[in-house]
C-alpha cells in the first residue's frame, strides 16, 4: 500500500468579502521529498492557501488531509498532528524579548509538555541541540544567549529557519520568507532550505520572484484564488514557459519584469 501524501487539498474553497472567494476549488497534493514553489500576483491567495494547509484556517468547503488524516477534533490529537507541520512566515514571528535559544526552543513547544514549555522561559534547555541547529544555518553558538532584538536582519532570518528545523517537521511551509531580502541573501537562504528537504520531508514555499525557481521540482500557479497551473519546474523555461508566467501575472507584471525581463529569451532557471 502506497504511503499517503504529506498534504492533500481536495476542492478547497475559502469565502471572502463581498462574495469573492479567497480560494476556489483548489486541488493540491504534496508528496514526500517534493520541493514545490507557489507563485502568483499579489492577492492571488498564496498566504490563504498556506494558512489552510497548516490548519490555522479551516476551509469553507472541501477537505484538508495531513498524511491521509483529516484534522483531529480533540485538542490533544490536533496538537500532535500540527507538530508535523512547520511554517516560516514572512514576518518571521520571532519574540524579540527572548534569547535566540528560547526562540529556537519555541519550535519544540508542540512536542513538549506544558511544564517543559513553561520551563523554557526560565532556564536554557537543550543547548547542544540548539547549537547544532545554529551551525546548520551558519550561525555561531555564541549567539544562543543573545536577545533576538540585537540581531541583524540576515541573522534573524537564519534564526527563524533554525527554529523551523528545530521543530523537525515533516511538512515545511513558507510564506514569502525571502521577499524583503537582497538577491544574494535570498538565494543563500533558499539554498539552505532546499538542502534540508529530503524524504520524508517536503516543502511548499510561496515565492515573489520567478527567478528563484532553481532547485524546485514543481511550480504551482495561483491567481484570484484559483489554481492556474501545476507544472514541472523545467517546463517554465524557454519562451513558452515565460508566456505562462506572464499570463499568471497578467496586470501585475512589475515583479515578473524585474526578474526575467520582457524578452522571452530571458528565462527563469528550472531545476
Amino acid at each position: 500500500m502506497a504511503a499517503a501524501a504529506l498534504l492533500e487539498l481536495r476542492r478547497v474553497s475559502v469565502a471572502g468579502r463581498g462574495g469573492v472567494p479567497r480560494l476556489e476549488g483548489v486541488n493540491l497534493v504534496i508528496e514526500p521529498g517534493e520541493r514545490v514553489a507557489l507563485l502568483g500576483p499579489s492577492g492571488a491567495g498564496k498566504s490563504t492557501l498556506l494558512t489552510v494547509a497548516n490548519g490555522l484556517l479551516p476551509p469553507s468547503s472541501g477537505e484538508v488531509l495531513w498524511q491521509g488524516e483529516a484534522p483531529a477534533r480533540s485538542r490533544r490529537l490536533r496538537r500532535r498532528q500540527q507538530a508535523r507541520i512547520g511554517t516560516l512566515w514572512q514576518d518571521l514571528r520571532l519574540i524579540d524579548e527572548l534569547s535566540v535559544q528560547q526562540n529556537l526552543n519555541a519550535g519544540r513547544l508542540a512536542a513538549w509538555s506544558w511544564p517543559r514549555a513553561l520551563l523554557n522561559l526560565l532556564l536554557p534547555l537543550d543547548t547542544p541541540a540548539n547549537a547544532a541547529v545554529l551551525a546548520r544555518v551558519d550561525l555561531a553558538p555564541e549567539l544562543l544567549d543573545q536577545p533576538v532584538a540585537a540581531l541583524s536582519g540576515g541573522q534573524r532570518q537564519r534564526v527563524a529557519i533554525a527554529r523551523l528545523l528545530r521543530q523537525d517537521p515533516t511538512l515545511l511551509l513558507a510564506d514569502e520568507p525571502l521577499a524583503s531580502l537582497d538577491p544574494r541573501l535570498a538565494a543563500s537562504l533558499l539554498a539552505l532550505l532546499l538542502a534540508e528537504v529530503t524524504p520524508p520531508r517536503a516543502l511548499l514555499l510561496s515565492l515573489h520572484r520567478p527567478d528563484l525557481l532553481a532547485g524546485f521540482d514543481r511550480v504551482i500557479g495561483l491567481r484570484s484564488g484559483r489554481l492556474v497551473f501545476d507544472a514541472v519546474a523545467g517546463d517554465l523555461q524557454g519562451a513558452a514557459g515565460v508566456a505562462r508566467l506572464k499570463e499568471l501575472y497578467r496586470g501585475d507584471t512589475s515583479a515578473l519584469e524585474e526578474t526575467i525581463g520582457t524578452d522571452p529569451a530571458q528565462t527563469p532557471p528550472g531545476r
